[in-house]
């Protein structure tokens, strides 16, 4: 498994924010995990003061939450939340279509046909991190096309909400959405129906929106997380909660970033499947 290893000295804001957030969306450290400042800034080799400020940028963003004089921690997936992140991110990618449509030239069609080449690849092989890596490059196209701005910095505050749920509750790769909505899609664009493409935009995020919808409906009824999903760990001082039947109990960040990716996280064994997926 990945581990905190040190970062580089430039923009260590910046560079703490993104190494935490990727561990938090990838599922290495797991909703609930509790966050220590010291122990993060120790693992990261930095100091506090810009770990301090990436985890209040992820409070902002709703991957942590925190209690003055009590507790930091990695905020469990709630439907409603999840729900709202979906649709924002939904419209951010209808108007990005409607917008770069019109702008997109051969070299951006070309892309968009190549990463959905990958995103099948990745489906088949039930690869799901490259599958989202691949989706990700695919709807990005458009968005770079549109050329605004503000959409494309709403899509990446928002998609990380998105994609930690997809990893962690659903099974299977084939769940990251279908190539063929993808084909309809680059078909539409290649044919300059801006209208289509929408509609198609349209169809792949609200299908998303549903999946994910109903996968954390079912882990907070019935309080047993949907497959591919370990049980949080409980913030320090609390007791820990009993596990259901074979799952088991994500611990906090390891104390060795031995043989691990640089920036990356991941929690000591005993840990859940190491990548839980869609």
């Amino acid at each position: 498994m990945d581990a905190l290893r040190p970062v580089g000295r430039t923009l260590l804001r910046d560079r703490a924010y993104e190494a935490l957030r990727e561990a938090i969306v990838r599922g290495d450290l797991a909703p609930g995990a509790p966050l220590k400042d010291a122990d993060l800034a120790d693992r990261l080799g930095l100091s506090r003061a810009p770990v301090r400020e990436a985890l209040a940028r992820l409070g902002d963003e709703g991957l942590v939450e925190s209690k003055p004089q009590s507790y930091t921690r990695v905020t469990r997936p709630v439907s409603r939340v999840v729900r709202d992140a979906a649709s924002v991110v939904r419209v951010m990618h209808e108007l990005a279509a409607r917008t770069g449509v019109p702008l997109l030239g051969p070299e951006g069609i070309r892309a968009m046909r190549q990463a959905n080449e990958r995103f099948a690849a990745a489906v088949r092989a039930s690869d799901v991190e490259a599958a989202l890596h691949a989706d990700d490059e695919l709807h990005q196209v458009l968005v770079v096309a549109s050329g605004n701005h503000a959409a494309a910095a709403t899509i990446a505050r928002y998609t990380p909400l998105i994609r930690r749920v997809e990893r962690r509750l659903f099974g299977d790769a084939g769940s990251c959405g279908s190539a063929e909505l993808h084909a309809r899609l680059i078909d539409a664009c290649e044919a300059g129906d801006a209208t289509e493409a929408v509609r198609v935009t349209t169809e792949i995020w609200a299908a998303l929106e549903q999946l994910a919808d109903d996968a954390i409906e079912v882990a907070e009824v019935t309080g047993i997380p949907a497959p591919g999903a370990s049980t949080p760990s409980t913030a320090p001082g609390a007791s820990t909660p009993s596990t259901a039947p074979g799952a088991s109990t994500p611990s906090t960040v390891p104390a060795s970033p031995s043989s691990a990716a640089p920036g990356s996280v991941a929690p000591t064994p005993p840990t859940a499947p190491g990548s839980a997926a869609p």
